[in-house]
C-alpha cells in the first residue's frame, strides 16, 4: 500500500469506522490470494469485453469485493450509477426479476456500452426466478451484463450456468490472510505477536472478513493484540482443547471427554456446529493412528447430519464422544 493510500486510510478523529468496509479492495490488484482469478478478470476490464460472470465460493473470499472493483475499474466516479447490487436471500421472487432487474436494464444511460447489475446469493433464488432471470439475461444483453455470486453453483440451474463465465473463489490461504491482517495492524498503529497472527488465521479459516472482524474486536481489548485475546472474543477453542477431548475420548475415558464438552459449550459459549467445524479441520493433525481418525470423520458426518436436521446439539456431541470411547 502506498503512502497516500496508508493517510487516507487513517481513522477520523471521533469516527469509528468497520474495518472490513474501510479495507475492502477497490482495484482487482488490491485482492489478495486468488493469483489465477484476478489476472484474467483484469485481462476481460482491459479489453472492455466483460461477460457475464457467476463467482462461487465460500463466505469472506472476495466474490463481492472482486465485482465492486470490477464497476470501479470500468466506470470510475460513475460506477455507484452503472452498478446494482441486490441481495438474493432477501428478495428471492421472480417480482425482483422482473421488476427491479429490467426497470434498471431499461433506465437510460450514456457514455458506456453496457451496465452491470451483481446479484448476490444467487442460489437463494426460487426456480421460478432463476428461469425468469435467464430470460432477462438474454433479453437485455445488449446493453447489461450480469454478475451472479454464490455459495454453491450446483444450485444454480444449468441455462444460467451456461451463459456465464464460471470463477470458482477458494477458501484463502494462510499466507493471504496473515499479510492482510500485518498490513491493517500496521496502518492502524496495532501490535499484533506471532501467535495472535496465528489465531487469528486459526479462528478465520480462510474467511477475509472474519480476519478483520476479529482484528479490530480484539483491538478493541487492549494494546496488544496476543493469542489469548483472539480465542477470547472469537469463542474459538485451541486446537489442543479440541485435541485433548478426543483423545480421552479414543482412550476409553468417556467421562473426561465429556468434562472436556461440557466446559467448550457452557463455559467457552461455542455452538454445537462450531465445536464440528472445528473437529473436522483438526482432524488429521492430532497425534493418533489413522484408523481412529478415519472413524472420528465418520461419527462427525453423521453427527453433524443430524444437527443440521433439527437433533439436539449436545446430545449429539456425546453421543459422538461415546461411540468413541466404547470401540476400545
Amino acid at each position: 500500500m502506498s503512502e497516500a493510500d496508508a493517510e487516507a486510510a487513517e481513522p477520523t478523529p471521533g469516527k469509528t469506522e468497520v474495518w472490513i468496509e474501510k479495507y475492502r479492495p477497490e482495484r482487482l490488484d488490491e485482492i489478495k490470494g486468488h493469483e489465477d482469478i484476478v489476472p484474467r478478470l483484469q485481462r476481460y476490464v482491459e479489453q472492455d469485453d466483460l461477460p457475464h460472470l457467476m463467482f462461487s465460493g465460500p463466505a469472506g473470499v472476495g466474490k463481492t469485493a472482486s465485482s465492486q472493483a470490477i464497476a470501479r475499474e470500468v466506470y470510475g466516479d460513475d460506477w455507484r450509477e452503472n452498478f446494482l447490487e441486490l441481495n438474493a436471500s432477501d428478495q428471492r421472487g421472480i417480482d425482483v426479476v422482473r421488476d427491479r432487474i429490467k426497470d434498471f436494464a431499461r433506465s437510460s444511460f450514456g457514455g458506456y456500452d453496457h451496465r452491470v447489475i451483481f446479484l448476490d446469493e444467487a442460489d437463494a433464488l426460487t426456480s421460478d426466478a432463476q428461469s425468469a432471470l435467464r430470460r432477462t439475461m438474454e433479453q437485455f444483453s445488449n446493453n447489461t451484463r450480469f454478475i451472479l455470486s454464490c455459495n454453491y453453483s450446483s444450485q444454480i440451474i444449468d441455462p444460467i450456468q451456461s451463459r456465464c463465465a464460471v470463477f470458482r473463489f477458494t477458501e484463502l490461504g494462510e499466507a493471504a490472510i496473515e499479510a492482510q491482517i500485518r498490513e491493517i495492524a500496521e496502518i492502524e498503529g496495532i501490535t499484533v505477536t506471532d501467535d495472535g497472527i496465528d489465531a487469528l488465521v486459526y479462528a478465520a479459516d480462510g474467511d477475509m472478513r472474519k480476519a478483520i472482524n476479529a482484528l479490530q474486536a480484539a483491538a478493541v481489548m487492549g494494546e496488544t493484540v496476543d493469542e489469548e485475546t483472539v480465542f477470547a472474543i472469537t469463542a474459538t477453542a485451541r486446537p489442543e482443547e479440541v485435541e485433548a477431548m478426543v483423545e480421552h475420548a479414543i482412550g476409553g475415558d468417556f467421562t473426561a471427554a465429556r468434562a472436556a464438552l461440557e466446559e467448550l459449550l457452557t463455559d467457552r459459549g461455542l455452538a454445537g456446529g462450531d465445536v464440528i467445524d472445528q473437529l473436522h479441520r483438526s482432524a488429521w493433525s492430532f497425534d493418533i493412528p489413522e484408523k481412529e481418525t478415519v472413524r472420528l470423520l465418520e461419527r462427525l458426518g453423521e453427527a453433524d447430519y443430524r444437527i443440521t436436521e433439527g437433533a439436539n446439539e449436545r446430545l449429539q456431541l456425546e453421543a459422538l464422544l461415546a461411540s468413541l470411547a466404547l470401540e476400545n
